[in-house]
């Protein structure tokens, strides 16, 4: 299963440099995206999660405090994790 390990801020910048190594690794298995760091993030960054979670075999994200509550604010919660927190 490939990996990407997301930078600590998520901006269009880090969406655009980390879009081909996700297209590369969406062809070999399930994605995992490690966002454990992540501290800031932007709406092209959260449009390329749900574009890799749509995506072939699909990615599995492991999310910082900080992603989750964006994702919630979104109302993506429960399009980019498996198990969303009551």
């Amino acid at each position: 299963m490939p990996t990407i390990t997301l930078p600590s801020r998520c901006d269009r910048a880090a969406a655009e440099a980390l879009l081909p190594e996700m297209v590369a690794a969406l062809g070999s298995g399930v994605l995992h995206i490690d966002a454990r760091e992540c501290t800031q993030i932007g709406q092209v960054m959260l449009q390329l999660l749900v574009s890799a979670r749509r995506t072939g075999d699909g990615a599995n994200i492991q999310a910082s405090p900080v992603l989750r509550d964006t994702a919630r604010q979104f109302g993506l919660d429960a399009e980019l994790f498996d198990e969303v927190a009551a």
